[in-house]
Order: C-alpha cells, then sequence, then structure tokens
C-alpha cells in the first residue's frame, strides 16, 4: 500500500495502510488495542478475570472446588459466591483454596468467585486449579483477544491464529485435496474415486 515491492506494509480491516510494526494486538493501523473484543479461547470452561480483588468467573459448568497460588499478594480472601454457597475458604502466604464440605457448588453462569484482598493483579496468581462435583479438571482461562477464523486444522482455509470458530472452515470435494488433485483411485474412464 506504500508502494514498494514486497515491503512490510499492511491495509488493515479499516482501510489504513501501515507497516506491520503499527499494528495493534487487533489488527488495527496505529491503534491501542482499546477495539478489540476480549474472551476466553473455545474450550475454556471456567474464564477468569480481575477486577480490583473481586476474582470473577464465568462457568459453563459448576465449580465444586478451586485453588491457586499466589506469590504474597493476597492477604486475605473470602465473600463472593464462593462464601454464599457454603465454600469453606483459605488463604495462606501463598495459596488460596476454596470448597464445600456438603457437595454444594458454585452453579455454572457468572459473578464474583471471591474477594481477595492485598496487592492483587493477575501477575502475582497462578496454578488455576478447578474441579466439578465429579472431582474432574475444568479447563480454566482468562480472556485473550479473539481472534475470528477457521480453527479445524484439516480444513483447507485453516487459520492457526485463530482462537475462535468463526463457522468459515471450507473443506475439499470427496477424493481431493484443497488443491483439487484426486488422492483416490481414478477408475477405467478416469473418475477419482470411481467404481
Amino acid at each position: 500500500c506504500f508502494g514498494i515491492c514486497n515491503g512490510a506494509a499492511i491495509v488493515d480491516e479499516l482501510g489504513t495502510c501501515c507497516e506491520l510494526w503499527d499494528l495493534d494486538d487487533c489488527g488495527v493501523c496505529f491503534g491501542d488495542s482499546s477495539t478489540c473484543e476480549y474472551g476466553c479461547e473455545e474450550g475454556v470452561e471456567v474464564c477468569l478475570t480481575l477486577d480490583g480483588g473481586n476474582l470473577n468467573y464465568s462457568s459453563t459448568e459448576g465449580i465444586a472446588g478451586f485453588q491457586f497460588s499466589h506469590n504474597g499478594c493476597v492477604t486475605a480472601a473470602a465473600g463472593g459466591d464462593s462464601e454464599a454457597n457454603g465454600f469453606m475458604i483459605s488463604s495462606s502466604s501463598t495459596a488460596v483454596i476454596g470448597f464445600s464440605l456438603t457437595g454444594t457448588v458454585v452453579p455454572a453462569g457468572s459473578g464474583t468467585l471471591i474477594v481477595l484482598e492485598g496487592e492483587v493483579t493477575l501477575d502475582c496468581l497462578s496454578n488455576f486449579i478447578f474441579s466439578d462435583s465429579a472431582g474432574d479438571a475444568l479447563v480454566v482461562g482468562f480472556p485473550v483477544a479473539i481472534t475470528p477464523g477457521c480453527t479445524d486444522d484439516t480444513a483447507c482455509n485453516y487459520n492457526s491464529d485463530a482462537n475462535s470458530d468463526d463457522g468459515s472452515c471450507e473443506y475439499p470435494e470427496e477424493n481431493f485435496d484443497c488443491d483439487g488433485n484426486c488422492v483416490a483411485d481414478e477408475d477405467c474412464t478416469g473418475e477419482c474415486g470411481g467404481d
């Protein structure tokens, strides 16, 4: 777009021309990453965010227990939906644990899981382990900039950068590869995959 053959310029989705290094995380030239759509990647069952000291969740499954480590930034932990659902909450100088002795769960949905006191940031929290009522591990994640596209690596238009499938996957016709080449035996009339 700058007229330089084999240059590093690109046109963003808004039609602005810039060098690749001028793209923000959202793919916008000279942007500040404020236009990104954020969410947890597909397959995440418990999506966590931190708002001040509130550890918020959005869950597709009931949460029967959780634990995570911290580097000393959490001085106390209580409240939230975990306490409202009868969880015992314990915090130490390196970890926070929550579970129920009666088998109750924090139901699927969203809200504040627990309120953390101290100088809490995402950088000081780690090793999140969440489980369902059967004791099976739940997949935990934090929001990322959503990149829509085809996430099926067997599709012709697979996008390795995509983290949210947008239904755009295209597949080859039966007996053909993505380039239209026959990948099956041809019959006596030359028909690919024929009888």
